[in-house]
């Protein structure tokens, strides 16, 4: 067994709210500078950039994980987590057929800015990332689960975007969810005191990066025996199974 020092939930200069710094190579070089052996980009309503991030990686310690933070159109926000490049992309191509039809607003809200592993700028991107898309929790969890995909409630105890905070309950919809994050406001054991009729889930927590500084500063350890780790592997750590395990430190 291994410990794997794991940061799910990071954002790029692709999120207009996310600092210009956040570009594939500064994103790695801090990843490994704060000893990060597993991270997840997970811009809002895209996956534009992950592919750039995971090609920055290559060759190097670092696993990336492509993802997404989708909020839905309940106003709840999921971490949409998966193994290959194609299946983040082919999640994003059923999301934007969901997008509000907006443009985004880059004075008010931040520019959203494609980039080139080596950090370099291909386009602005100017649809609307910054609200719910038109997809119900529900059927956005069947089918990030159905493309093989891991669906992690974010920061669920936040009043913006927590599932806790939006809704107030722990909905059907998540029953078949494997874990959950809260913000790094809270520790999970705190979280199961303040809501008790949270599932018996794994709780685990990110830094929800906007700039580098922040990445870090809320990790999970998973302890298993696999390398590289996989998405099965974790869905084994989150339930425990053989000596595997995560946890909070």
């Amino acid at each position: 067994m291994r410990e794997y020092r794991a940061d799910l939930h990071l954002h790029t200069c692709l999120s207009a709210c996310a600092e210009v710094e956040m570009i594939p190579p500064l994103i790695v070089d801090e990843a490994l500078h704060k000893g990060l052996d597993l991270i997840a980009v997970t811009d809002h309503n895209t996956s534009g950039n992950a592919g750039a991030v995971m090609e920055a990686a290559r060759g190097s310690s670092l696993l990336v994980l492509p993802g997404m933070e989708l909020q839905c159109q309940e106003e709840v926000e999921i971490l949409c987590l998966f193994e290959t490049l194609a299946q983040a992309l082919a999640w994003q191509s059923e999301v934007e057929t969901h997008l509000l039809p907006l443009s985004n607003d880059a004075e008010r809200f931040g520019p959203q800015f494609l980039v080139d592993a080596a950090g370099e700028f291909v386009d602005e991107d100017a649809r609307f990332y910054q609200g719910p898309v038109r997809m119900t929790l529900a059927t956005a969890v069947h089918r990030v689960q159905t493309l093989g995909g891991l669906v992690i409630p974010a920061h669920i105890d936040r009043p913006s975007g927590g599932v806790l905070g939006v809704l107030g309950i722990w909905p059907p919809e998540l029953e078949s969810v494997d874990a959950a994050e809260v913000s790094p406001n809270i520790r999970p054991s705190q979280a199961r005191q303040t809501y008790p009729f949270l599932p018996g889930i794994a709780l685990i927590t990110g830094s929800d990066a906007h700039w580098l500084d922040q990445m870090g500063r809320a990790i999970t350890i998973f302890v298993m025996e696999e390398a590289p780790p996989t998405l099965a592997c974790m869905r084994r750590a989150f339930h425990g199974e053989g000596n595997r395990r995560v946890y909070v430190p």
